[in-house]
């Protein structure tokens, strides 16, 4: 039996639990990181006196070098590792959130965001790929699930934190706390987080063999003398990308980009956007952050049922359940804030749900792609993600600006999730690993 095989069929040992520990933290974090700009995108505007438009443009900064980073840095943990990749990122993101607390206005606030969101960008991609890995077949789907309940975790303590700390210290010493907790987790996965066994297989780096048989003791699993075949890795990021749309890939590839931008683009409007709206609906500023903390609470628990239930049923499905529901909770969200616990017993209840969408597609791609490319997969796909998560927060802020209401506003991302539903029904319902082509090796 192969490592692989041993991987994919072997028990989950407390050791692969504990790497898939390490990237649920790592979720926590970029889930505080993002989400950062949305708690205290109330202060920011009135100490700036900024208009809905450019409040916007701040809210989509981070999104935009989410995108940068995703594309751009996230392929090149499938070259020289996951864990490197890792390492790097938190490194850039912690500087960017630490001087992000010294901002003296908007237009370097949002070039802090977008140095802020490459590193996140980065770092999203390969840790969900390395908790992918690290599981086995049965648990593979909740574990990817439950990385993503970590930025719900991690953005649920957002609001509390930022709530606490306006109050007392303003909105800089929110940006100054994420700052320092993502420079304390360095030490932390240098220590904790290994390299990926299935980089260690497809890209044969030097001490391959002795790395990987030393990953398999630590897991119980057989020793190998030898590496197994390769499997044909793409020579170069570039050829990974066209790997993504070769004949074997290419319908999957282009329908989770679509559903990758639409999932994004209504996650991230709801996200950003819900406190602020709650305010324009008739709440007090307490009771908008208190609704958009909610949102995450009930992501907690969405992101983990969701994992749950796809290791009993077909993951297409429970997602397609998912994102009909959450449309349906959208078109009634806003017009139930003349009641106060109904609206935030909604805000919750969407919050379960939307945060399912998105841990739904990020544990449905990395099984798509072989080890070779799928970072390079699951980054790309977040990159397209992105495009729509930038767009939503922006659009909306204008949109505002010209007299749209926050209604019409949610009925129209409850539509752009019906719409995705119908998407994801051309994915196959279990699409295969495929391997990239000889011509691209």
């Amino acid at each position: 039996m192969s490592v692989r095989e041993a991987l994919d069929d072997g028990p989950m040992t407390r050791f692969r639990w504990g790497i898939v520990a390490v990237c649920v933290l790592l979720n926590m974090i970029d889930g505080f990181d993002v989400l950062v700009m949305a708690f205290t995108a109330a202060s920011v505007t009135a100490e700036w006196g900024l208009t809905g438009a450019q409040t916007g443009l701040l809210l989509s900064a981070g999104l935009v070098g989410m995108a940068l980073g995703s594309l751009l840095v996230a392929p090149w943990a499938d070259r020289i590792g996951r864990r490197p990749v890792i390492l790097g990122c938190l490194a850039v993101a912690s500087a960017a959130m630490l001087l992000s607390s010294a901002a003296q206005g908007p237009v370097q606030l949002g070039l802090l965001r977008v140095v802020t969101g490459v590193g996140i960008g980065g770092i999203l991609a390969s840790s969900n790929v390395i908790a992918s890995e690290y599981a086995n077949r049965r648990w593979r789907g909740f574990a990817v699930s439950l990385n993503s309940t970590g930025y719900a975790l991690g953005a649920t303590l957002g609001g509390v934190v930022a709530a606490v700390l306006i109050g007392g210290q303003g909105w800089r010493a929110v940006f100054l706390f994420g700052g320092v907790v993502t420079l304390v987790a360095i030490p932390l996965v240098f220590w904790r987080l290994p390299e990926s066994v299935d980089f260690l297989l497809s890209r044969r780096p030097v001490g391959a063999l002795d790395r990987v048989n030393a990953l398999a003791a630590r897991m119980g699993l057989p020793v190998q003398d030898r590496l197994p075949d390769a499997t044909g890795a793409p020579g170069g990021v570039g050829a990974g990308f066209r790997a993504l749309l070769s004949p074997a890939l290419r319908r999957t590839t282009l329908v989770l980009w679509a559903v990758f931008f639409g999932v994004m683009a209504g996650f991230y409007f709801v996200t950003s956007w819900t406190p602020t709206l709650l305010v324009e609906a008739g709440l007090t500023p307490g009771q908008g952050i208190a609704g958009g903390t909610l949102l995450n609470v009930g992501g907690i628990f969405g992101a983990a049922l969701l994992g749950l239930l796809a290791t009993r049923f077909a993951l297409r499905s429970v997602l397609i359940g998912y994102l009909l529901v959450t449309a349906a909770l959208l078109a009634v969200f806003i017009a139930s804030t003349s009641s106060l616990a109904v609206a935030l017993a909604l805000g919750a209840l969407i919050g379960l749900f939307v945060n399912g969408c998105v841990a739904g597609i990020y544990a449905l791609t990395p099984g798509v792609y072989d080890a070779g490319v799928r970072t390079t997969g699951v980054g790309t796909a977040l990159g397209i993600g992105r495009a729509g998560a930038i767009l939503a927060p922006a659009l909306a802020g204008i949109f505002l600006d010209a007299g749209a209401t926050p209604q019409n506003l949610y009925l129209v991302v409850g539509a752009v999730f019906v719409a995705v539903a119908a998407v994801l029904t051309l994915l196959p319902a279990a699409a295969p690993v495929a391997t990239p082509t000889k011509e691209l090796t």
